[in-house]
């Protein structure tokens, strides 16, 4: 099935975005590395305000990938800890303004405490129709189509579900962000050029951007090239211009 046009071309429904150069920003600076992860926590504030101003609904975030897991102990100790303190600190206002919170990926790799949080954040959260904020920690797209292949096995194997009916449209349903549109526009800071087995499947028509800047270095006009890249594009889904023009017309 060919994906619908979106209801404005100048503006991404979804934003998704991975977060690098945390640590790079703070060896430049002769800092610990977990100075650099502070300085971007800044940062997703900036780009929540930014999506909530430009009326994006969805954001999602790549703050802690499965590979992560494997960095030096004591980084990841205290990546942990400043995720249980921004959990602790910053719901309360985005409940405020209206933002949805969840977390995608295999989160009993976190400790209680932590699941704890964030089951609250999301429970908290849970009515707000505003920006859907997406959090993707201890997350890999090839763990997310994996979980949505073994649900359909399951269904199988249970005789809930037909092989001959599993496609396409069956494998989104159970894939993670199922009930947000595809993200339109991916945002990578760093200087690095590849999507590191971020939401793979969800990716498959998104148009890509790639940015020198590292995340703590993200500012609005940064965000603004991105949407202004995003806005020249000619989204076509596999048809021709003249095909999808009218389309584009249609959602004016």
């Amino acid at each position: 099935m060919v994906p619908s046009a979106p209801p404005s071309p100048a503006i991404p429904r979804h934003l998704a975005i991975i977060m690098d150069g945390n640590g790079r920003w703070a060896e430049r600076r002769h800092r610990p590395r977990i100075i650099g992860h502070r300085a971007g926590a800044r940062a997703v504030n900036l780009c929540i305000d930014f999506c909530i101003l430009k009326g994006i609904q969805a954001l999602t975030l790549f703050a802690f990938s499965s590979e992560n897991w494997g960095r030096p102990e004591g980084e990841v100790g205290a990546l942990m800890k400043l995720f249980m303190n921004a959990l602790e600190r910053e719901v309360d206002e985005l409940d405020r303004r209206d933002v949805r919170i969840r977390f995608i990926g295999e989160r009993e790799r976190f400790s209680p405490a932590i699941v704890a949080r964030m089951e609250s954040a999301e429970l908290q959260t849970a009515g707000n129709a505003g920006l859907q904020l997406s959090i993707a920690a201890s997350y890999g797209g090839r763990w997310d189509i994996t979980q949505a292949a073994r649900t359909l096995a399951a269904d199988v194997a249970a005789g809930r579900l037909r092989i001959e009916d599993i496609d396409e449209a069956a494998m989104g349903r159970h894939m993670t962000l199922a009930d947000v549109p595809a993200p339109d526009l991916f945002i990578r800071t760093g200087g690095e050029m590849r999507i590191s087995n971020f939401v793979l499947w969800q990716l498959a028509y998104t148009e890509l951007w790639f940015t020198e800047a590292l995340w703590p270095e993200l500012d609005a006009a940064t965000l603004q090239s991105a949407l202004d890249h995003y806005a020249s594009r000619e989204r076509r889904f596999g048809l021709t211009g003249a095909q999808v023009a009218p389309l584009q017309e249609s959602t004016e």
